[in-house]
């Protein structure tokens, strides 16, 4: 103790001359504490520091690294003295200047970053006594999570996304309650903040998935929950209800959510709803979409959709979410035609067929007799008397060949067009 005595009477000696503190016969020194201190990034925090009162008070925070040490802020002669602060922490430090009469030597940290965490010391001095006390910050972010459903092709794939966490999550997977391994990981920020997707193929698959994504710094947890409903098959022009309603195991009643209803469609996803707890307000983007007032007040979110049509069929997507937990439920909805409408696409059918079939065959007949015409107008130009054929020396048997020959490609061209007409027929049938 007289060793640690003599060493700051020595200390207090040399800074005296610059910085004021006389020197006491009754001066003490009060070993080193240490506390941790964890701040979230952006955010304001406060490094506590006290001592016993006393006068002729010098204060001196510092950060202190593997190599250097550096001036963070520093008081003394009744007032902050920033010359020698290191320009990190320029107009980011303070201290309570009214309460420091009264032991309070604390810091006060403005806008938090990850360069800030390490290990900070504050030297206080008085008249008759001298404390150094250690503080470990540590700076942690958790921007609230996401899960998210995505069609790609013919795939389904589930992510839990978190745009800005640190240090890095523990991420997990169930599938049923069962812990299980994510297909694929993607991390972006080599430093941190980090961007993290955990993605999960669930192609074909009616299980029920968990995500669960812990900062175990700040002890922040945030889980998401995805359902598959059974498949609902609806007739045209009439209305269907999907459920959505909100666990109170995972939701306390003062709790602050959101809930959005979408649509998915060739991978893009439409919102067709949305409410905010906090303030009561409902946003309606589909005119034939409704909630029952009466189960929305007791957190029971199902949807009407009126007068269904063909386009309606898809997938329906209801989100609840808070900063601690998301719920995705997802209804598939097929809308078949009614059969007036089938009746009615039936006759028009064929209406269409009939005179596709009356059109092919006029032209079939039409063609037909300009082929006929065709065969008798070179007939026409082979004379029949014997006194032609004699000049032409044509024998007999030479003019039958030829008779036979255009009989012949006559019925072959009736023929093929009649086999047109029938794989034609056999066609629009």
């Amino acid at each position: 103790m007289k060793a640690q005595t003599s060493f700051f009477l020595i200390l207090i000696s040399s800074l005296s001359g610059s910085q004021g503190i006389f020197l006491s016969a009754f001066f003490t020194y009060v070993p080193m504490n240490e506390q941790i201190i964890i701040g979230r990034l952006g955010e304001d925090i406060i490094l506590p520091s006290s001592f016993e009162r006393g006068s002729e008070v010098v204060i001196h925070w510092k950060y202190q690294d593997s190599y250097n040490s550096y001036n963070v802020h520093s008081y003394y002669k009744g007032s902050g003295h920033l010359e020698s602060q290191d320009t990190r922490y320029a107009n980011r430090t303070s201290l309570f200047y009214n309460e420091i009469q009264n032991g309070n030597a604390s810091l006060f940290f403005r806008r938090l970053s990850l360069l800030d965490e390490g290990i900070y010391t504050c030297y206080v001095g008085t008249a008759i006594q001298a404390i150094t006390n250690k503080v470990v910050l540590k700076v942690g972010v958790f921007l609230t999570p996401m899960m998210k459903y995505e069609k790609r092709n013919t795939n389904s794939f589930l992510i839990c996304n978190v745009l800005s966490v640190y240090p890095r999550p523990i991420i997990t997977w169930k599938m049923d309650n069962t812990p299980i391994s994510e297909n694929n990981m993607q991390e972006t920020g080599s430093l941190g903040p980090f961007s993290i997707n955990s993605t999960l193929n669930i192609t074909g698959s009616n299980s029920s998935y968990e995500c669960t994504i812990e900062n175990s710094l700040l002890k922040q947890t945030w889980t998401g929950r995805w359902t598959m409903k059974d498949g609902l098959h609806k007739m045209q022009s009439e209305h269907v209800s999907l459920s959505c309603e909100l666990v109170n195991d995972y939701f306390s009643p003062n709790q602050d959510f959101k809930v959005t209803w979408s649509r998915m469609e060739s991978g893009i996803s439409s919102i067709l709803a949305y409410y905010l707890s906090s303030s009561q307000n409902t946003t309606f983007y589909e005119s034939r979409f409704s909630w029952n007032k009466e189960l929305k007040n007791h957190s029971d979110f199902s949807m009407n959709l009126t007068d269904l049509s063909l386009s309606d069929s898809g997938e329906y997507l209801c989100n609840i979410s808070s900063d601690e937990y998301t719920l995705l439920t997802i209804h598939t909805v097929h809308v078949e035609p009614s059969q007036e409408t089938a009746s009615d696409n039936k006759g028009l059918w064929i209406l269409v067929a009939s005179l596709i079939l009356v059109l092919c065959l006029i032209l079939l007949i039409w063609k037909v007799k300009c082929c006929t015409a065709q065969i008798e107008a070179r007939r026409s130009r082979h004379p029949a008397d014997g006194a032609q054929r004699e000049r032409c020396r044509v024998s007999t048997e030479s003019t039958h060949d030829d008779n036979a020959s255009d009989n012949a490609e006559e019925n072959m061209v009736r023929h093929y067009f009649l086999y047109q007409t029938i794989y034609s027929i056999k066609m629009l049938l």
